[in-house]
């Protein structure tokens, strides 16, 4: 039985110009043509061509063409797709089936209102090493820990590791879509995140006790309050600045129009309830320890700064944020 050697095929659009067999740069064997024009879609059949990157160009060098010219041009795609690769190392990794399409996702991605950093890129379908170069993100930023597969398959095998390595893929034929699917699987991450820092966040507030709203003196300690800045919240701990910076307790509970409410925000007059969370807290007694005039602040930490700017940045206004740099300084907190 004779062996026959087979060699890879690739198929190209002649765009401009066109070429003989045997013209340099033009290595194979055509099947019917012996010279192609603009426009014909045609097939080459040479050694190597298993390295080709969909949507590259293919250049004719003719006798009087400098070969180091013509290798540059072939490159400058290339350079240009690479340098949308975060410096920093960290990002997700793209996948499409063609460099223009992979021009088109990364040029997406960067944009303003979208900003995903981009790590890695590659062209064809995902197979397992794709799926390991992705897993590297899982030890930095998880949720860079994916692969945006633009018009491309996954093999079985590439699927199967994903989900042993926790490495996400996600696929779809049009951009929109692939960045809807990233979008939503951010935003689950951050409200996971929120959640599981919820009892270290403290946002910022200072109230003003309202006279004739003392409704019990001690622990639990209950007032009628009017907030002067920032976020009362449930679970907030205050602290009396005024007072050596003692700490009361935390807010167990606010009441709006003897409504129960999560929070209260500037401009607002509610009822909140302030339990101790230890023995001394649970001494502390308005009109012994602090009275009307002195204001009740929420008692921030450098760790619970370092939690609103990871988790909830964008639930502060400029405002808001203001008052966090001004308990920082009141605290000296560095």
């Amino acid at each position: 039985m004779a062996m026959v050697a087979v060699t890879a095929v690739v198929e190209i659009i002649v765009v401009d110009g066109g070429g003989s067999r045997g013209d340099g740069g033009m290595v194979g064997t055509y099947l019917h043509d012996k010279q192609i024009k603009a426009a014909m879609g045609i097939k080459i059949t040479s050694q190597g061509l298993e390295h080709a990157i969909a949507g590259t160009g293919l250049y004719v060098v003719n006798p009087d063409d400098d070969l180091e010219d013509v290798k540059e041009a072939t490159m400058e795609d290339m350079r240009s797709v690479m340098s949308r690769i975060d410096k920093s190392g960290e990002g997700v990794c793209v996948q499409a089936s063609t460099l223009g399409s992979l021009e088109a996702l990364l040029e997406f991605l960067k944009t303003p209102e979208v900003n995903i950093p981009v790590s890695g890129i590659s062209i064809g379908p995902v197979h397992k090493k794709d799926v390991m170069k992705a897993n590297v993100m899982l030890e930095k930023t998880r949720e860079y820990a994916t692969i945006l597969a633009f018009d491309v398959k996954v093999t079985p095998e590439a699927r199967e590791l994903a989900d042993e390595l926790g490495v996400k893929i996600f696929i779809a034929d049009i951009i929109y879509h692939l960045f809807d699917q990233f979008k939503a699987y951010i935003d689950n991450i951050k409200e996971e995140k929120k959640r599981e820092a919820a009892d270290e966040a403290v946002f910022p507030c200072v109230l003003k006790i309202l006279p004739n709203c003392i409704f019990n003196k001690k622990d639990p300690i209950v007032l009628g309050v009017d907030i002067l800045e920032g976020i009362a919240k449930v679970g907030t701990p205050i602290c009396i600045p005024s007072r050596e910076f003692i700490d009361i307790g935390r807010i167990a509970s606010i009441e709006n129009n003897h409504k129960p409410v999560d929070y209260a925000k500037k401009g607002q007059k509610v009822a909140i309830k302030i339990v101790g969370s230890n023995s001394e807290e649970h001494q502390k007694m308005y009109g012994r320890h602090f009275e009307i005039d002195d204001e009740l602040v929420s008692h921030v930490s450098r760790r619970s700064i370092d939690i609103l700017k990871t988790n909830y940045r964008d639930d502060l206004n400029m405002e808001e944020w203001r008052l966090v740099v001004k308990l920082k300084n009141l605290f000296k907190i560095q």
